[in-house]
């Protein structure tokens, strides 16, 4: 049963969606079969990963109001191993629309359930805000990913998500743990992102990821291309970080995977 990791801070301009992005396509390159699922109104994962939201037929949308299946509206990336459920700009009205729903903030996690058997992975773009899509996300999911830029004030309104999580926890999902917080925007020859690396692992612990996601221009161009940074520039500073985030996590979570052969050399 795949494991449904959230990609969540309600600041904008982190790198979420660039995470989501690349870090799903990261783990389809090493053939762990992934679903991504963009609950972003802004659709940018969508059409960072090939696709004109204008075209879109079924979103997310429809599965999360209208109670259309995962599977009616998931479409095939270029990757072989990974699949999107893609996001339309109708999702800004949704939190309206659901509100009067019974079981709202569990919409989400009933949709998934049905799909988590087909994938190792399930990776969510989480919207930059804390509202009932992102409750939705947070109660759907095992594990929370949190980016953290590399820049002045990279902490502030982190407390609001972690309290949001702690009451996701008790109330909506026991289960829910913090994956890891993943260094963004990162500079080492800069004083500041340096400063800011060492405010976070002192907050954060061992919960900060080794792998570190540089500032790099492929990276950043790869989304006007519709493609992952791995198919626009696979050797890349940002297609390395991002494979190496991708391994860590596999590493993190091999024993959902003992019998692959992928781990077959992997100590316990």
């Amino acid at each position: 049963m795949g494991k449904v990791i959230a990609i969540a801070n309600q600041k904008g301009g982190v790198g979420k969606t660039t995470t989501a992005i690349n870090l799903a396509a990261s783990l389809a390159a090493l053939e762990h079969p992934t679903l991504l699922i963009d609950t972003d109104p802004q659709s940018n994962s969508s059409s960072g990963i090939g696709f004109d939201i204008k075209t879109i037929t079924g979103s997310i949308y429809e599965v999360l109001v209208g109670g259309v299946s995962v599977d009616e509206v998931k479409l095939k990336t270029e990757m072989p191993y990974l699949d999107l459920i893609p996001a339309h700009i109708n999702l800004v009205g949704a939190e309206i629309e659901m509100i009067d729903r019974a079981g709202r903030e569990k919409i989400l996690k009933q949709a998934i359930e049905a799909v988590r058997d087909q994938y190792d992975f399930i990776i969510i773009d989480c919207p930059p805000s804390l509202g009932l899509l992102t409750i939705n996300s947070l109660t759907a999911s095992d594990s929370v990913l949190i980016p953290v830029q590399c820049e002045y004030f990279a902490l502030e309104g982190l407390s609001q998500l972690l309290n949001t999580i702690k009451i996701v926890r008790q109330h909506l999902n026991t289960g829910l743990e913090i994956e890891g917080v993943l260094l963004t925007m990162y500079d080492n020859r800069t004083r500041l992102s340096n400063q800011v690396a060492h405010e976070v692992k002192l907050y954060f612990e061992d919960k900060v990821f080794e792998s570190v996601i540089a500032r790099n221009v492929r990276l950043a161009e790869a989304p006007s291309f519709g493609k992952p940074v791995l198919l626009y520039d696979a050797i890349s500073t940002g297609s390395q970080n991002y494979l190496s985030l991708a391994k860590e996590i596999i590493k993190k979570n091999r024993k959902r995977f003992k019998n692959s052969p992928l781990f077959v050399t992997e100590p316990e």
